[in-house]
Order: structure tokens, then sequence, then C-alpha cells
């Protein structure tokens, strides 16, 4: 599935997730409806669907910081008979069932949930956390102009970031030259997620001065994801996914947090072969 990310805050949709799925569907519409205007000359239409350009991704400096970092980050958006693709933050990923409707599939995934002592003084005394790929299983469904999806990720790299969950839902508009799509959506974390990025232990309260916190599974966060798109030309697109959101449950409740509000921004400019 041509996805990128919902982000939840990195987890955030990155993300990105999920109303691309209505640009892919968008864009996959109007490819084909080329290919068979153009068929007459020529016969064979590339599998291939290119688009590479620069981007920038904007997120809190780690879960529940109070300041934002930008992330220089290479857009593309690649696929092979809309089977296997390379989008964002997905490296590699296949749809392994797919239709005008709906996609299941898996990617490796990679998002920039981390943090080092060094971010900022109230992190004195907690450790590093370290980034890594994470596996996605992923799954949407389409009625009209509706979009549900769901996404799992799964810690393959080590790093104490378990597994979380996301579940949004789409409405898309499209005008003319533009695609823009808006919906809810909550983020799940389980007790090994939430120990890593919002409990203190006893030791790392005894040498950061933060209490004590204890965490398990529960709601990470409830979040809210804009998506538009405009095609500038024949080769030219632009793509903003901005999702804003609100730590919840024990990542809320945790002395790491200093901002509940999160806002996590994935920006490109793509040139289409």
């Amino acid at each position: 599935m041509k996805q990128s990310m919902t982000i939840k805050a990195l987890a955030c949709a990155a993300v990105l997730a999920f109303a691309q799925q209505s640009r892919a569907d968008d864009n996959s519409a109007s490819n084909e409806t080329t290919a068979q205007a153009s068929n007459a000359t020529t016969p064979d239409a590339s599998p291939w669907k290119i688009a590479i350009g620069p981007g920038a991704y904007f997120a809190p400096q780690y879960p529940g910081s109070r300041h934002m970092k930008v992330y220089p980050f290479p857009a593309l958006d690649i696929s092979y008979r809309d089977r296997i693709f390379s989008q964002g933050p997905d490296v590699l990923g296949i749809n392994v069932l797919t239709n005008e409707n709906y996609h299941l599939g898996a990617s490796l995934s990679f998002d920039f949930q981390s943090r080092t002592a060094s971010d900022d003084p109230h992190l004195r005394g907690l450790g590093n956390v370290d980034d890594g790929p994470k596996l996605r299983i992923f799954g949407d469904y389409t009625v009209w102009a509706f979009t549900g999806a769901v996404a799992v990720y799964q810690d393959i790299s080590g790093n104490g970031q378990g597994t979380t969950a996301s579940a949004d839902l789409y409405a898309s508009l499209p005008l003319k030259g533009w695609l823009f799509s808006v919906g809810p959506g909550l983020t799940w974390a389980n007790a090994v997620y939430t120990r890593t990025l919002f409990g203190i232990s006893s030791a790392q309260s005894a040498a950061s001065g933060l209490p004590q916190y204890a965490t398990g599974s529960g709601i990470r966060d409830v979040h809210m994801t804009f998506y538009a798109t405009h095609d500038f030309s024949k080769h030219w697109v632009g793509s903003v996914n901005a999702t804003l959101g609100r730590l919840e449950h024990y990542a809320g409740g945790s002395p790491i947090t200093e901002r509940r509000c999160e806002l996590t921004t994935f920006a490109a400019l793509d040139y289409r072969f």
C-alpha cells in the first residue's frame, strides 16, 4: 500500500499514514486514464511509478518534548505494479492483497522516536533511547470518500520500543488539481513502549531527580490528521501531511512529558517521472 505516514507523534505516521492512500488511489486512477488514452501509441505502459524530491519532517525533539526539530528527509514515492513500494518512512513494502477498495500488506518502516540526555536538561539521568527499523503491518478500506486505516508497528531493532497500533478514519475531497483529506485517529502502545519512552525506574529517578513513574499498555494519543496535495504541473507535485495529537494516559501523565500537545508535519516536493 502506497501509504505514508499518519504520524503518530512519530510513530509519526509517520507516518504517515493514511490519508495518503487517497492520494495514491487518486494518482493511480489518473495514471490509468492517461495510460488508456495513450495505448494506441504506447502498447506497453511502464509498470513503474516513480516520484522523487526533497522533503522535511517537523516533529517534537523527543516524545513529550516542548521543543520542535526539523529532519531533512528524502521524499520517495516509488512503486512497481502497485505491489512493491517505497514511500516516505516505508523504506520497502509489499501489498499482499490489493484492489481499488482495499490494501493489506507489510513494510519495513523508520521513525524518529528517540532521545538523548543532551536533548534537554530535563532528561539528564534517564539514559538514551535509540530509534531503528520497525515492521509495519497495515490495512485500509475505502468506501466512496471515506477510508479506514489500521497499522501495527513492531520494534525489530531491540531498542525497547515495543509495539504500537494506530486506527484512523479519513474523508477525502478532490478539487481541481488538489486532494484534501482529514480525519481523526488514535494510537495504542504496549507496556514495553510506554516504559521505554515515558517510564521512570527507581534507578532513573535517583539519577535524574524525577519521581519514579510506572507505566503499562494503553492509549498513547488521540489525533487529527490533515493531508493536502497539489499538482503544480504534469511532473511536479507538492504535499503536506500534518498530525495534531494529544498524549493520553501513561504518555500524557509522565514526568518526562513537558507538553501533551504534539504536532508532526511532513512536507515534500516531488518530481514525477
